[in-house]
């Protein structure tokens, strides 16, 4: 699918269905990669909306490693529970060791 012919929304899912299993990105990395570094508000804002939608948005956090939108997840540490299934050590709703699992789209696609 054109990254072009899609609204801005799509095209986070797009960026954030490409994050690998064990990996996290960034909402500020998805909307720099997407040419709207400033956005990652907006990123955010898409995320919200993915349920339904085939699309690993646990792997999108905060640049500092937060689950800032855990509480968009069913269950009370649902998002935390994905994330360690794949590995990821989250201790007080932050990753831990982020620099290890932090994929950038900019640089890896």
């Amino acid at each position: 699918m054109k990254l072009e012919t899609l609204n801005f929304f799509d095209k986070v899912y797009e960026v954030a269905k490409l994050v690998p299993y064990g990996r996290v990105t960034s909402y500020g990395a998805i909307a720099k990669y997407l040419g709207a570094a400033r956005s990652a508000r907006m990123v955010g804002y898409a995320m919200n909306g993915s349920g339904g939608k085939d699309v690993p948005a646990h792997r999108v956090v905060n640049r500092k490693g937060l689950l800032t939108g855990k509480h968009h997840f069913e269950g009370t540490n649902l998002m935390q529970q994905l994330l360690e299934n794949e590995g990821i050590e989250v201790i007080d709703n932050q990753i831990q060791n982020l620099k290890l699992v932090y994929w950038d789209p900019s640089v890896e696609l």
